[in-house]
């Protein structure tokens, strides 16, 4: 019995024993990163598994957030993998072999590069991305943006989808203003700070990409109901490089840039220069209805042509420098200077009911002003032993000031008929310094083998003095008297300090992030004015918010290149200085405007659906969103006194924004691919019987379309359209917009250089307007506004990188990528 068991059924087991070993093994697995040029990782790329022999799909998946893919249970035989994305061309690996010993394979990191002909050994002429979806926002490739060449970052912005820039440079996203608009990752005080003025101060051929962040996580600032990056162009080559630039328009526009930088294997400095010269025009209307006035005037009609003259000096330096194999060090410093000149005319006809004149007037504003502003930023990484865990430290302080006269000359010709020959003159002086300090520390470490960990802490300070001096002309003496209802001195600091942690993980095709913020917020101010006997009246404002903010993303990917998310957080938008600076901005004489120091902040919470579906030529993003806003913040329009309108800052109960939306990005053919954007939404306005605002609900939609041609080897074409539906925001009834904008470029020398010519709004179009309702007032506004109609630029580069130098990724743009806690 022994030697039957020892002769056969002993190898009998063992040889069963193997064999159910070999068949529980006989499902093998292949990885690897998906990253582009930049060792930035790709996600939504689709990885394909193909049969080599019957060439069938095996198994099809899709990248996750950091580029990795996995396939698993994959049956012995020889198989061709293939990587394919939008933009990019595909990648294939061939005799991939699977055995019952495999295992599994590990491809590695597979590299990326923008579709396109390939020049040199390392030189790849293409067009980046249009659109490229991350794990928590859309990232659009603006750097071939032809039709903005030789204008501002406010030009280029109308050319990203989801995104509108009104007369005034103010931006939307989906029909909501509550945003925050970065300038790599921070916010700037170019031009006092306002979003319109930095917009108007960044050229817009120094930008490489507009990153939308619709659903921020807990990792970035809880402020804004969104977020707007803007990233600026980076030389990133090894070797010494540089370029130059420099443009000519119409209406004496003109501008020129020049960046030079050097990169070694240890350090990579870099500095920049831009100066802009530019003349804008601007001209409209405004006619009101005084519906329920006592007094004899009933219209009001005014015309306001402009001219505005401004020059920009724009400078920055940095260094980067490896301090170690572990450690990394980046110092960088900016300056911005800028004057500009106004002349704007206005004409004031006041009309009785019967349009007979009431009071006729022409006034002249004239404005001269000039700001500055510097900061300096210092970065610190330390990366441990343990992969992909770092731990970084950020310090940035910057330094603005604003300084303008204004001059209000109003000449009053006829009362009530009868020629008249009135003049008054009023001089407003304007002085504002800021500074704001940002301290920060983060530290990001895997956990397990698919989680990662973010914490962090951050505290941010803002010091701002406003002051302002106004003087009426006595006729009599000549001398400016001091009008003491107008003067006034407004000082704040505003403090948030902020913790956060957020957890990510993956799990096969499913992964979730889950985070949480918290902030604590106090904004300090003392006004300072002025009683009508000149007597000195202080009054304290205060604001302080405290809360936390959650945020939650779900991730599930799907097969053929699909993926479907769902986000939600809980947001705040805190007034500005601005809007609770009670006294009045008398720049326009039937309509002064005021902040509210009572202002509450706004709460905001957000809800968005996301659909993406990718193909190897076209890629498609889908969306449906929900966001409540509490405490709406919105300046509203007053009964008129004495023909003059007061329009004051102030909280309405509560907003509601639903919408679809689709982002599409194709390649019909090698010559021709097109960006379309299409957005449905609506909104619901709630009753505010405080103010007078009735219960409004509205629906409206936007569309715009960017079309790129490639006519010959170096011409390319780019013709872009929007067009924009009527729409109701509270009190305003805005009419339909529309424009066309087109844009060639010619390239030179093997590349090296390219000629580029641009027209915006080529026929004119583009003439926002809106109707404003109250039981007291009608209003019908409109305005254009353009500088340069067509631009020439000339665009040079030099420089070739030495041989075996390469280039690499630096701390400051890895935080373009991901704004760290921004």
């Amino acid at each position: 019995m022994k030697t039957l068991l020892r002769r056969w059924l002993l190898p009998a087991f063992l040889v069963t024993g193997a064999i159910t070993t070999l068949s529980a093994q006989d499902k093998g697995r292949l990885e690897g990163r998906v990253i582009d040029g930049q060792n930035q990782p790709i996600p939504s790329a689709t990885v394909t598994l193909l049969d080599r022999y019957v060439l069938s799909a095996a198994k099809v998946v899709q990248t996750d957030s950091s580029g990795r893919f996995s396939i698993e249970e994959i049956p012995y035989g020889l198989l061709t993998c293939k990587i394919s994305h939008a933009g990019y061309q595909p990648i294939t690996r061939d005799s991939i072999f699977f055995t019952p010993t495999s295992g599994t394979i590990n491809l590695g990191d597979l590299t990326m590069v923008p579709s396109g002909r390939i020049l040199a050994e390392v030189t790849v002429s293409a067009r980046s991305p249009t659109i490229r979806n991350g794990p928590d926002k859309k990232v659009f490739a603006v750097n071939q943006s032809l039709v903005s060449l030789g204008g501002s970052a406010a030009d280029l912005l109308q050319n990203v989808p989801t995104l509108q820039v009104d007369a005034n440079g103010n931006v939307s996203l989906r029909g909501a203003t509550d945003l925050i608009v970065l300038v790599d990752g921070k916010r700037s005080l170019i031009g006092g700070g306002t979003v319109a003025q930095v917009l108007q101060s960044i050229p817009a051929s120094s930008i490489d990409r507009v990153e939308i962040i619709t659903n921020p996580s807990a990792k970035y600032d809880a402020e804004g109901q969104a977020l707007v990056n803007i990233v600026l162009k980076k030389n990133n080559a090894a070797g010494l490089n540089g370029s130059v630039a420099v443009t000519g328009g119409t209406r004496d526009n003109y501008n020129a840039a020049t960046s030079i930088s050097y990169q070694n294997s240890r350090i990579n400095w870099y500095g920049n220069y831009s100066y802009q010269h530019r003349n804008t025009y601007s001209n409209g209307f405004q006619n009101m209805t005084y519906l329920l006035s006592p007094d004899p005037v009933y219209y009001s009609d005014e015309t306001f042509p402009s001219t505005t003259i401004t020059d920009l000096h724009s400078a920055k330096a940095g260094l980067d420098y490896t301090l170690s194999a572990r450690d990394g060090l980046s110092v960088s410093g900016a300056y911005n200077a800028s004057s500009t000149v106004r002349n704007e005319w206005l004409t004031v006809n006041n009309l009785t009911a019967a349009h007979l004149p009431a009071q006729l007037s022409t006034r002249y504003n004239g404005t001269t002003g000039n700001g500055n502003s510097y900061e300096l930023t210092v970065d610190y990484t330390h990366t441990f032993s343990k992969p992909l865990s770092e731990l970084a430290f950020d310090f940035d302080y910057s330094h603005g000031f604003t300084n303008n006269l204004q001059l209000y000359n109003t000449y009053i010709y006829n009362i009530d008929g009868n020629t008249a020959d009135s003049t008054a003159v009023l001089k407003d002086s304007k002085v504002g310094r800021s500074r704001n300090y940002n301290v920060q520390l983060d530290y990001t470490t895997p956990v397990g083998k698919a989680g990662h960990l973010e914490t962090g802490y951050r505290s941010q300070i803002s010091v701002a003095d406003n002051r302002q001096w106004d003087y009426n002309l006595d006729k009599t003496s000549g001398e400016y008297d001091p009008d003491y209802s107008l003067i006034n001195f407004f000082k704040s600091t505003s403090q948030v300090h902020a913790a956060y942690i957020t957890f990510r993980q993956q799990i096969k095709t499913f992964a979730f992030q889950l985070g949480i913020r918290g902030e604590l917020g106090r904004f300090n101010a003392h006004l300072q004015s002025f009683d009508p006997s000149g007597q000195l009246v202080v009054q304290p404002v205060t604001v302080n918010t405290r809360g936390l903010y959650p945020s939650l993303v779900l991730t599930r990917r799907l097969d053929g290149g699909r993926q479907i998310q769902l986000s939600y957080s809980r947001r705040v938008l805190r007034p500005t200085p601005h809007e609770l600076d009670p006294f009045f901005d008398v720049s326009d004489p039937v309509n002064y405007d005021a902040g509210n120091p009572r202002l509450l902040p706004e709460s905001i919470h957000s809800v968005e659906l996301t659909y993406t579906h990718t193909w190897p030529t076209a890629s498609l993003t889908s969306g449906a969103y929900f966001t409540q806003v509490n405490d709406v913040i919105k300046h509203i329009q007053t009964t008129p006194v004495n023909d003059v309108t007061f329009t004051i800052a102030q909280n309405l109960k509560r907003a509601i924004n639903t919408g679809l939306e689709f982002i599409g990005n194709f390649h019909p053919v090698k010559a021709w691919d097109f960006t379309a954007n299409v957005n449905f939404f609506g909104r619901i306005n709630a009753k505010d019987s405080a103010y007078g605002i009735s219960a409004t609900r509205g629906v409206s939609w936007n569309v715009n379309l960017t079309n790129n041609f490639t006519l010959t080897h170096n011409l390319t074409l780019q013709v872009r359209a929007d067009y924009k539906a009527a729409d109701v925001i509270i009190q305003d009834r805005y009419r339909p917009a529309y424009g066309i904008d087109a844009g060639a470029k010619y390239d030179l020398w093997h590349k090296k250089a390219s000629l580029s010519l641009n027209g915006r709004d080529i026929f004119n179009i583009r003439k926002p307007s809106f109707l404003r309702e109250s039981d007291a007032l009608l209003l019908d506004w409109q305005r254009i506004t353009y500088s340069a109609r067509v631009s020439l630029t000339f665009t040079y580069r030099f420089g070739k990188s030495p041989s075996g130098a390469k280039s690499r990724t630096t701390r400051q743009e890895q935080q373009d990528i991901r704004i760290e806690n921004r």
